[in-house]
């Protein structure tokens, strides 16, 4: 059975200012699979990524061409509301960015926001978000400390406990284990693929082990152009392109 197509980007093309940062890019991102971006620094990945949930909005004289669909829906429409669109599709960033709250706080927060006022149900979901970023059984008995209390790993798996509290369907990742040393990264891999089960994971990654080992699809970007999308074991051992291979075996970048 195909994999079911979850967003879907036709002919998209970014600008900063006067600058074109990304040409053409058509891709098609599959549902409950990792999706991991590769390519050399400033190729334009994080940019990328930025455009799955409208973040790019936040940048002055940055504009989009082209259509990004989530379920055949277009996020840019200017019906659509970009509150909506960056609840369903959820971002965790490259340095984790706990609120200066408490751990509790920090995986309500989007509760509060979107206006949720019934205590057990908040309690509830804390516990799941904490329990599904597998952070519960580390801070269970500590839930009203200051976040920035836990260590680099702990921190990026609360900000993906805050991201899954608020229950997206896509979360966008962007070199969420750069900052972090070996035992972190390795127990963020795992999380990653068990969260595949109920999420579809984008994530950007300078690595090409991590790419390797946890995405089902690869898309290699250069300068700004798709230069090879495919299942990862075929990008990583039989790429279409020499570029590719010489990408992935070091030669270059």
């Amino acid at each position: 059975m195909a994999d079911k197509i979850r967003m879907k980007l036709e002919n998209v093309n970014f600008f900063y200012a006067d600058t074109q940062a990304l040409y053409e890019i058509n891709l098609d991102i599959y549902q409950n699979k990792v999706t991991a971006i590769i390519g050399p620094s400033g190729c334009g990945k994080s940019t990328l990524i930025k455009l799955l949930n409208r973040m790019n909005e936040l940048i002055p004289n940055a504009r989009c061409e082209g259509n990004i669909y989530l379920d055949g829906h277009d996020i840019y429409d200017p019906k659509v509301d970009v509150v909506d669109v960056r609840r369903r599709i959820g971002m965790v960033f490259q340095k984790p960015n706990p609120f200066p709250k408490s751990i509790f706080d920090n995986v309500a927060y989007g509760l509060y926001i979107n206006g949720v006022k019934d205590r057990h149900y908040i309690n509830y979901k804390v516990e799941k978000s904490l329990k599904d970023a597998t952070l519960w059984k580390e801070v269970s008995d500590r839930l009203h400390s200051s976040a920035l209390q836990l260590s680099g790993g702990q921190q990026q798996r609360l900000c993906i406990a805050r991201t899954l509290a608020v229950e997206p369907e896509v979360v966008l990742m962007d070199e969420p284990a750069s900052a972090l040393d070996p035992t972190s990264t390795a127990k963020i891999e795992e999380l990653i693929q068990e969260l595949k089960e109920k999420y579809t994971i984008v994530i950007v990654t300078h690595n090409m082990q991590q790419a390797a080992r946890i995405s089902d699809y690869t898309l290699f970007l250069m300068l700004g152009k798709m230069i090879e999308y495919d299942v990862t074991n075929k990008i990583f051992t039989n790429p279409s392109k020499k570029i590719t291979e010489d990408y992935i075996t070091g030669r270059f970048g």
